[in-house]
């Protein structure tokens, strides 16, 4: 499915009835930094795992976890 000019010039017809022509620059600019904190988020995701793995406490065999399981 192709998408033409024609199509594109009815959507922006109807953007520019639904929010006015004032209301279309604070409307791209409200996309573009939610574009930018969604690929920001992917980044942080992407880099848990390993952060995960660094700071994951050890569990013993009795399943305490980050205890001494000797007597003292």
């Amino acid at each position: 499915m192709d998408v033409g000019p024609v199509e594109l010039l009815i959507v922006l017809a109807v953007v520019v009835l639904l929010f006015g022509g004032a209301k279309i620059p604070q409307l791209a600019r409200s996309l573009g930094r939610a574009q930018k904190e969604f690929k920001e988020g992917l980044h942080d995701e992407a880099a848990k795992p390993d952060d995960a793995a660094k700071t994951e406490s050890t569990t013993t065999a009795d399943g305490a976890e980050g205890t001494d399981s000797r007597p003292e």
